[in-house]
């Protein structure tokens, strides 16, 4: 759960970007998010994905992260992109393999 967030403006350039970072600070640790609004993704495609607050991460940058730091009393773990590839996706990249089985995940 987060209790505080907040914005700070073109603080640090990844990949020719131009980033801004959210840090979103909850009861266990913290979250460092380093976007580009340029880089934008459909946050309903992510609200349910809650490891790191990523889905309230997506809800106020609307973004893709080009960096991302976890910070717990456990563990501090950190992602940066390497590389930004424009592409465009097929349909048949997302089509599942024929007998294939889906199942919902217990719980949702």
């Amino acid at each position: 759960m987060v209790q505080k967030a907040e914005i700070n403006k073109r603080v640090v350039t990844i990949l020719g970007h131009l980033c801004d970072e959210l840090i979103l600070t909850g009861k266990v640790g913290l979250q460092k998010y380093y976007f580009s609004r340029k880089l934008k993704v459909d946050a309903d495609l992510y609200q349910d994905h809650k490891f790191g607050n990523f889905s309230e991460y997506v809800s106020r940058a609307k973004s893709l992260p080009l960096k991302i730091v976890l910070e717990t009393p456990q563990f501090i773990m950190e992602s940066i992109a390497t590389e930004i590839t424009p592409q465009k996706l097929s349909d048949a990249e997302f089509q599942l393999p024929p007998n294939s089985q889906l199942q919902e995940k217990p719980g949702l």
